[in-house]
């Protein structure tokens, strides 16, 4: 049985990030570390999407950046200028392909396809067992997503960003590639949060993704169904589908920081790395992941890394609120984005603004959702 420092159990998008990192670093160099994963990670199986101020790591994985983003619902449609950020699209095999390159020339990093069948910590070594053998080390970074562990409880809401998106060629211009479309709540609601989410690379392709924040998931046909009909609504008649994706992240405040060991963390969506409120996971993964690292230089207890913060408390509040109300999901985002400062939202969405921010921010909100479910979420703890 071969002995490892660092096992990283999962490699997605958490786990590419950290191992990345801990290279970059230099401070890990004598340390041995084995990343275990099914996928081999050679296909583009997800898009990523971000904002930021400045060029980041991941510049070389970024197929396109918009300066501007639309939001609309079945009232208005506002043009939001982004300055200082712009939005980033990141498509999962060039990520995969970047962080790969270096990874895989690493000495002191084996990368194995195998499936993970369980995790067994001793007071001396963790056990990690695959179909078909077993592995030893000191620590591990678990990134396998257990959803019973959210779905056996009740105390913290649980819901999902589940999508449909198609990649479309169209016959003719109809795209405008220098603007994303954020949110569109023009959409039929039927008693959920749901919109369109499109990303034009050019005048005739584009990604368009059906979208909602709910609890539960629809039939294939749905989704598509109502991308079909979003497509006619945009006046396109002749479009190939270049391709097609489908994603479920979970949304949930849940604390999964409660069951890491002294020696095993829960990273990624298995960690609560995605940003509740949202679904939003590249941006939080890549600030978790420099934490993580960071702990590391100087730190060996997992236990110690986790800490809540103001906004945890915010995020929880809103699933509280679309978990009982989910169709209040439009006049929520809707009062949000039709009058307030695009740039101090995201800058809110990335947990960097101060007290008097976040009052700015939640002001725009409606009010009596927030008070009622604060209420309600004090009586609960």
């Amino acid at each position: 049985m071969k002995q490892y420092d660092y096992i990283f159990t999962g490699s997605g998008l958490s786990a590419l990030m950290t191992v990345y990192k801990m290279i970059l670093s230099q401070k890990f160099q004598t340390k041995s570390i084995l990343l275990l994963d099914e996928n081999a990670k050679q296909t583009n199986d997800r898009t990523w999407c971000f904002w930021e101020q400045k060029e980041t790591l991941w510049e070389n994985s970024i197929s396109k950046k918009w300066n501007s983003v639309l939001f609309a619902n079945a009232d208005f449609k506002r043009n939001l200028e982004l300055h200082p950020y712009q939005y980033n699209k990141i498509q999962g095999l060039d990520f995969y392909n970047q962080l790969l390159e270096l990874i895989v020339n690493q000495k002191n990093i084996d990368f194995v396809q195998e499936k993970v069948l369980a995790i067994e910590e001793s007071e001396s070594i963790v056990l990690v067992k695959t179909e078909s053998q077993s592995y030893s080390c000191s620590q591990v970074f678990n990134s396998i997503y257990n959803p019973s562990l959210v779905t056996n409880q009740s105390k913290y809401p649980l819901l999902q960003q589940h999508f449909v998106g198609w990649f479309i060629k169209t016959e003719k211009p109809i795209f405008n590639p220098e603007q994303a479309t954020f949110m569109d709540f023009s959409v039929a609601q039927k008693g959920n949060t749901r919109f369109m989410y499109v990303l034009p690379t050019s005048e005739t392709e584009a990604l368009l993704e059906y979208t909602l924040f709910s609890k539960d998931l629809l039939s294939k046909e749905e989704y598509e169904t109502k991308i079909e009909n979003y497509i006619q609504k945009l006046g396109i008649q002749n479009y190939k589908i270049v391709e097609k994706e489908f994603g479920n992240i979970p949304m949930t405040c849940y604390p999964f920081w409660k069951h890491n060991t002294q020696n095993v963390i829960n990273i990624g969506t298995a960690g609560g790395w995605t940003k509740a409120s949202t679904g939003f996971t590249f941006k939080n993964s890549d600030q978790k992941s420099t934490e993580l690292v960071s702990f590391l230089e100087t730190q060996t207890d997992f236990r110690k890394f986790h800490k809540k913060t103001k906004f945890w408390w915010y995020d929880l509040l809103l699933l509280d609120i679309l978990d009982q109300k989910n169709e209040t999901g439009a006049a929520i985002f809707s009062a949000l984005f039709q009058k307030g400062n695009a740039a101090l939202i995201l800058k809110f969405l990335d947990e960097k603004t101060s007290f008097w921010e976040d009052l700015q921010v939640i002001w725009k909100c409606p009010k009596g959702l927030f008070i009622n479910a604060l209420l309600k979420r004090l009586f609960r703890f």
